[in-house]
């Protein structure tokens, strides 16, 4: 008898390392809006939002949009970005993204395709109207886009791993994440309580828009939603602290640490 209560104790913790299921993570209409600050000076928003489910050269996909904003009146600090994907159900990997950044000279509008069956990546940009790039690189790897990263953290936060992701930003590069699990009780503005969090820190070896690159930290719920609450990334002026202002999810409150 005590060998059989010990073996259910031994495959829970072991189903508790399991990533959850992709409808635990991605819910259609949720709402998060994070505040971006520099030593405490307020310098933009970002807005993810999960659309629902389309299906893209006949795969059943998961869409959701990020949008990046600056504030009006900030010197150094000149953004607007729209990004959208379209992850694989399994919210491992990314089938489709579409992009469009406000640049001093126009729009740039980019266009990535992932055709596994190809082994292809078809990665087209347009400043404008005018068609500056069409690039096609030779893959064998499921690849993530700037997008689609945020929801792979998301699926596999208490993983208790170090993962290098195949990246795709302009070229095919990787996203090293350190799941480390169990992370501090977090506080924040926006929730009155400290929140029961999962941590994980590491490393990219590209470069995203205005200069997204290197360490990176991140402290997300530690529920089945495992929503990011707070983190730290490098841009150009510095680290840069972004921490969730707003949220919608049907059902959903912060876990209380």
């Amino acid at each position: 008898m005590k060998n059989t209560k010990y073996l259910f104790i031994v495959i829970a913790l072991l189903l508790s390392t399991l990533p959850l299921k992709a409808q635990n993570i991605f819910l259609a209409n949720e709402y998060l809006e994070y505040e971006v600050s520099f030593i405490g000076i307020k310098l933009g928003s970002i807005i993810v939002e999960t659309i629902g489910s389309e299906t893209v050269d006949g795969k059943l996909t998961y869409n959701a949009k990020c949008k990046m904003d600056s504030y009006s009146g900030i010197p150094f600090v000149d953004l607007h970005a729209i990004y959208s994907s379209w992850m694989d159900k399994s919210i491992a990997f990314s089938h489709k993204f579409v992009g469009n950044v406000k640049w001093s000279e126009g729009w740039d509008h980019n266009k990535i395709f992932f055709d596994y069956e190809k082994k292809k990546i078809t990665n087209k940009h347009w400043l404008n109207d005018s068609m500056i790039t069409n690039d096609s690189f030779d893959n064998e790897k499921k690849m993530n886009d700037g997008c689609s990263l945020f929801f792979f953290a998301r699926q596999y936060a208490n993983l208790k791993k170090t993962v290098h992701v195949p990246t795709f930003i302009d070229g095919v590069f990787s996203t090293k994440i350190n799941f480390l699990g169990k992370g501090d009780p977090v506080k924040i503005d926006a929730i009155n309580y400290s929140v029961k969090t999962l941590y994980l820190d590491g490393k990219t070896n590209w470069q995203g828009v205005y200069g997204l690159t290197g360490s990176f930290e991140g402290w997300f719920t530690d529920d089945e939603a495992r929503i990011p609450i707070k983190a730290y990334m490098n841009v150009y002026v510095g680290k840069v602290l972004i921490e969730l202002k707003k949220y919608k999810r049907e059902g959903w409150k912060p876990p209380k640490a």
